[in-house]
This record gives structure tokens, sequence and C-alpha cells, in this order.
């Protein structure tokens, strides 16, 4: 993960679910790609911190938010953040 491939470069990547498994996969990829991700969680704030640590360390653009896509209001808190 130490090199971009620019393929994404100046686009933004919410990812859901994204502090562990497919979602975790699928935010590494397009921080590797040059996407800035947003890593959305609803539980376990320290894995999706530890990944947010981990791309930026790398020099990737990451940052972590709480919300459940399940709740309305939550979503909408989330984009307004």
């Amino acid at each position: 993960m130490d090199k971009k491939d620019g393929s994404l470069a100046g686009q933004i990547a919410l990812v859901t679910g994204a502090n562990s498994g497919i979602g975790e996969a699928v935010a590494r990829s397009m921080a590797t790609a040059g996407a800035a991700v947003v890593i959305n969680y609803v539980s376990a704030p320290e894995a999706a911190q530890a990944i947010v640590a981990q791309l930026t360390s790398a020099g990737h653009k990451a940052i972590a938010l709480k919300a459940d896509v399940g709740n309305e209001e939550e979503v909408k808190k989330m984009f307004a953040d």
C-alpha cells in the first residue's frame, strides 16, 4: 500500500462497514487507488481508528465516522460531518 495508482485521485469513497472484513479490504483498495476514504463503522471504533492510522501513515487520506446506515438521522449527520 505504499504506492498510489491514482485511478481514483480526487475522489472520496465512503465505505460502510469498513472497520473489518470485506469493507476494510474495499477501503484499503480505494485508498491505494488514490481516493480519500471515509471508514464508516457502527461498533469497534478502535478498529476503525487503527485502519485510519495505517492508511494515513502510508500516505493516504482517511477518516473514520460512526453511523448506522440503517438509521436515516445518523446518515444525515454523517454527511453533515
